[in-house]
């Protein structure tokens, strides 16, 4: 090790309960510091009482401590346990997510770079909003161009530090598609910043430019932050790499003004370097579809030279059993030189839980029953989780879940501030605090109804853009528009009353400016009246918002309106978890990271889906797959369950389906595997085929037994009448397909028309 911490009595109580790896990444002082955590192995102790004794050795003033994390909730937790060590001594560090801490720097300094301190923060759907606006504009749908895509194609830019002009220098000028997107990039760039709006990637992108063209600035916050420290660094992208490089690589002093020189460097004209700890784990990089570079992790002793690396191998979470699959599956990976083996003191627990089953909805009965049994042992519902590849394989998962009678809620879903009555009142405090952003302007324009319609819409717009204004501006001169005398009067109320809120909202709590904006609209009390059973559960959402600007009042007593709505565009997916919901959590992979759950499901280990097709075709697309299904299995503390279907529907479409290559890798000492409740289909685990009996059998189904048939030598054609096990009598409409692949058209009595893959379905002529 090459510097230690020499106060080390000092440090004792810090110091308590943790492993000597532990132990050592805490007290640990040197340039540059790589922990190297594998899941459940204590990270956040660790950089919390990092973080505590550097306070606590008066090592560092609370101001000069910069922890970056990636989610509020985790932000948060690190605040509090730093707080419980050493009290309120913990006030004054910057312990937050990288879009937090950017925002914040950008706000304070905005008036640099040109824009307003009050300037909004577009998520996704209002960049979606925007893009499709342009979109259509520029008639752009005839070359196949969505929303949804070209907004992943800015997204992707702006993270690899691109903007407008440096893609300009990259496009093919031949090539259609992409000189519309070049066209539309400059279009939402200008519109973004007359609208005085960043996009969620700006805020990185933004404050790493600030750094660069004002020297002067990033050598004011590197004085300040002495201590740098990063959370989930095998995650971070390009624009958070930079970064870091920019708050921890020194300024020159001939490239800060002279005027600015003498307050920002020490006596021998620089600045001492602040020291960087990262904690991260190659092993459970999923994120490269947003950009994450695993390269940064990996590479992180080349960027930063003295780097000191500790690696954190025992966990505290799971089983060892659980780690022992973990470990497998994650050793057919050769894309790390940070090798680990992660183990437990916990014992080695119970034996993991396989199954197979014949369609989706056999592999979600499963896991209900499963549920059941657990819950009937006195497993809360709030300790169990479900997990999957992708959105597409909830349905099955939700229709059984329900109608077993098994509490549960999709995490990632339709959330609290991405319904559109909050959007709406949402929108009214946005056009209040940044009377530049045109689109919230024109979402609230019509709403609720007042009689102004597309005409008029359009009119206000053309009379902005011709004459350089804001859509705010515009309709103030409305009786410059043309318009009818009622829709004149309509708009100059409208825009009297943003004005009057506006006035209001530096000074006041930002409960009154909400509830200042309900009442002079109308909005809550239109929706209270309503006779339609839905607008009454939207007035409910809106008097819950009303409730956390008071919260967040209390919370924050000098807190703006500007505060409230930054805290509210940084919310993200995995801070909606509430983990005393006495529900099951229903979740992607991806969203799950991070989470921990005493009994976790994953569900769908097929070919195709873990590993997803589309990666098969990526290089280094496998091996993310592979790490993340070893971030769910990691994810489970005493019960894992792996499950798969023989059969899938797809769009329509039943397909066959194959275990996945991750099955293979697993020890198979270590699963306990069940049967079908239909047929007995074993995993092979070649990837290619289903070993499967050739005579009927009685089987295990949870909770029953039933005699089963292999129906390859069935003969079926259009007319015959058929009887299912579950869906009951019904009529062959069509047969297609050839041996193991033929499938069936069955209109059903009292089921409606299904298809059915004849070789497995429990079906017998009549």
């Amino acid at each position: 090790m090459t510097d230690t911490l020499t106060t080390i009595s000092d440090a004792e109580p810090l110091l308590e309960g943790l492993n000597p790896q532990q132990r050592a990444a805490v007290v640990h002082r040197g340039p540059a510091l790589l922990i190297v955590a594998g899941a459940g192995s204590g990270k956040t102790a660790v950089l919390t009482r990092r973080i505590a004794l550097l306070l606590k050795n008066r090592e560092a003033w609370p101001s000069q401590i910069l922890a970056i994390t990636f989610t509020n909730k985790a932000a948060a937790e690190m605040r509090e346990r730093i707080a419980s060590f050493i009290g309120d001594e913990a006030r004054g560090m910057w312990i937050s997510t990288f879009h937090s801490a950017c925002v914040r720097i950008l706000r304070n300094e905005a008036p640099r770079f040109g824009f307003p301190a009050a300037f909004t923060i577009y998520d996704s759907a209002d960049q979606k909003s925007l893009l499709k606006r342009i979109l259509k504009e520029y008639e752009a749908d005839s070359l196949g161009l969505t929303p949804g895509g070209v907004s992943s194609k800015i997204s992707k830019l702006k993270n690899e530090l691109v903007d407008a002009d440096a893609f300009a220098s990259r496009v093919n000028p031949n090539d259609p598609n992409e000189v519309m997107i070049l066209d539309v990039f400059r279009r939402y760039t200008d519109e973004l910043r007359r609208a005085n709006a960043f996009d969620f990637d700006d805020l990185i992108a933004q404050t790493v430019y600030l750094f660069r063209a004002f020297p002067e600035i990033r050598a004011l916050y590197q004085r300040r932050f002495r201590h740098v420290l990063v959370d989930e660094y095998q995650d971070t992208n390009k624009a958070q790499y930079e970064l870091i490089h920019e708050l921890t690589r020194p300024v020159s002093p001939e490239h800060v003004p002279a005027e600015t020189a003498p307050s920002l460097f020490n006596s021998s004209g620089g600045i001492d370097a602040a020291t960087l700890t990262v904690v991260g784990d190659s092993d459970q990089s999923i994120y490269a579809f947003r950009g994450a570079d695993i390269r940064n992790i990996l590479e992180f002793r080349d960027d930063f030279p003295g780097t000191e690396v500790i690696v954190l191998e025992q966990n505290y979470r799971s089983t060892q059993t659980i780690l022992d699959a973990a470990n497998a599956v994650i050793g057919n990976n050769f894309d790390t030189s940070m090798s680990k083996k992660l183990f437990s003191e916990l014992g080695t627990g119970e034996t993991i839980t396989g199954y197979t089953g014949v369609t989706q909805h056999d592999e979600a009965q499963f896991v209900a029953n499963e549920i059941t049994t657990l819950h009937d042992g006195g497993m809360a519902y709030r300790d169990m989780a479900v997990f999957y590849r992708t959105n597409a394989q909830t349905r099955a998962l939700e229709e059984v879940l329900m109608r077993e009678g098994v509490p549960y809620r999709l995490i990632g879903g339709t959330k609290f501030y991405e319904r559109a009555e909050i959007k709406d009142v949402m929108a009214y405090l946005i056009a209040v605090a940044n009377e530049d952003d045109n689109l919230t302007h024109r979402r609230v324009l019509n709403t609720p109804k007042r009689g102004i319609g597309d005409v008029t819409e359009s009119t206000i717009q053309r009379f902005a853009d011709d004459n350089g204004i804001s859509f705010r501006e515009a309709m103030r001169q409305v009786d410059n528009l043309g318009l009818g005398a009622k829709v004149t009067g309509t708009l100059r109320a409208f825009v009297a009353t943003l004005d009057k809120v506006s006035a209001m909202a530096p000074d006041a709590k930002v409960v009154d400016v909400l509830l200042a904006l309900l009442e002079a609209t109308g909005y809550l009390i239109i929706l209270k009246d309503s006779r339609d059973p839905q607008d009454n559960a939207r007035a409910e959402n809106v008097e819950e918002l009303v409730g956390q600007t008071r919260a967040f009042q209390v919370a924050n007593p000098e807190g703006t309106l500007l505060d409230f709505l930054t805290e509210v565009a940084l919310v993200s997916a995995a801070d909606d978890l509430d983990d005393e919901s006495g529900t099951v959590s229903l979740m992607t992979l991806h969203t799950a990271k991070g989470l921990e759950f005493e009994a976790v499901f994953i569900t769908g280990v097929e070919e195709e889906i873990l590993p997803h097709r589309i990666s098969l075709a990526e290089a280094g697309g496998v091996h993310e797959e592979r790490r993340l299904f070893y971030v769910g299995i990691t994810r489970a503390k005493k019960k894992l369950h792996l499950s798969l279907a023989t059969s899938r529907a797809t769009y329509g479409d039943i397909v066959g389906c194959t275990p996945s290559r991750f099955l293979d890798e697993i020890p198979p000492a270590l699963v306990d595997w069940k049967e079908s409740q239909r047929r007995s289909i074993t995993p092979s685990f070649t990837t290619t085929s289903w070993n499967a009996p050739s005579k009927p059998k009685t089987e295990w189904t949870g909770a029953l037994t039933r005699e089963v048939r292999d129906n390859a030598d069935l003969e079926l054609v259009p007319g015959d009448t058929i009887r299912h096990d579950d869906f009951g009598t019904g009529r062959v409409v069509a047969v297609t397909g050839e041996g193991a692949k033929r499938i069936a058209e069955v209109q059903f009595e009292a089921a409606g028309k299904k298809k059915l893959l004849v070789k497995i379905a429990p079906i017998a002529k009549v």
